[in-house]
């Protein structure tokens, strides 16, 4: 099942009166690179978390926020006055003694309320069975994104398979060209004898014009690419997590796809070849996003 790196999911719970909501985002990165933007989560269970994220979402740059919505609004913020005492006592002091003059009250107090640590939010230590509670809604969310995963990953399924599809039907274009391609070449150098008024050894001349043909040839090219192709959609339906391989898959698509191009000698050979180049681009934007 192909999932995408990219997610979203929330989750709500409540532990005594107070909601706690949980939001964790994803998106498309090398390894499980987890950042928990929160305090509510206790120092000594950040490891915990860290393992059971990395352990539902493996790998991508993923974000959990916590907060918490507190009932009792009047015991949310307190003001530490012994702390705001000490900064009025040092601003006093200041003011008396030098040149910067006397604040008014009110701009004295707004200042005040600003200063570091002056404002408290409530701090609330959660036992065994609140934390449990509030792992119990990080699961759950991590549920939720995964389902989010789920879905986006049909899509990019979808997306990167159609890709492959149309770079197969642009072989099949090339190949119409391919016949009048050689005519084309063979014509040319015939031509180019006769503008030098050679006189060369036919015999000779034939095995030379079909050893530079034969560096010219792209079935190689075409067989290998449709091979790539073919692993492409068995990777991706058969391997629990695709998207490193499928990204290899796609470099040897480009490979063949390049060597097509620098041997085409044929314009429109060569634009087919361009719409393969402008579809394996897509298909690799894609597959940096698939887990």
């Amino acid at each position: 099942m192909v999932k995408s790196m990219t997610g979203y999911g929330k989750s709500e719970c409540l532990l005594g009166e107070d909601k706690y909501l949980i939001e964790i985002r994803s998106l498309n990165g090398k390894n499980a690179d987890v950042t928990i933007k929160t305090p509510i989560v206790p120092r000594n269970k950040e490891m915990e978390v860290r393992q059971i994220i990395t352990q539902a979402l493996n790998r991508g740059n993923i974000d959990m926020f916590a907060t918490v919505e507190y009932n009792d609004k009047d015991n949310v913020r307190t003001i530490n006055k012994n702390l705001l005492l000490g900064y009025y006592s040092q601003i006093k002091e200041i003011t008396d003694t030098t040149e910067i003059g006397n604040l008014s009250s009110d701009h004295l107090l707004s200042t005040l309320l600003k200063m570091p640590d002056v404002i408290e939010s409530k701090s609330q230590e959660l036992d065994e069975t609140q934390w449990n509670t509030l792992l119990a809604c990080i699961k759950a969310t991590l549920e939720e994104i995964n389902d989010f995963r789920i879905k986006e990953g049909v899509s990019l399924r979808k997306d990167v398979l159609g890709q492959v599809d149309l770079i197969e039907s642009y072989v099949k274009e090339v190949e119409k060209y391919e016949k009048e391609r050689i005519d084309t070449i063979r014509q040319r150098l015939y031509s180019r004898i006769e503008e030098l008024s050679l006189q060369p050894d036919q015999n000779r001349l034939e095995q030379e014009m079909i050893f530079y043909i034969e560096k010219l040839d792209i079935n190689e090219e075409k067989v290998r690419l449709r091979q790539h192709c073919k692993y492409f959609r068995e990777t991706i339906d058969n391997e629990e997590f695709p998207g490193r391989k499928l990204g290899f898959i796609a470099q040897e698509m480009g490979r063949e796809i390049n060597t097509m191009g620098s041997k085409a000698n044929h314009a429109e050979i060569q634009k087919w070849v361009v719409k393969m180049k402008d579809e394996l681009e897509k298909i690799k934007e894609q597959t940096l996003n698939i887990l």
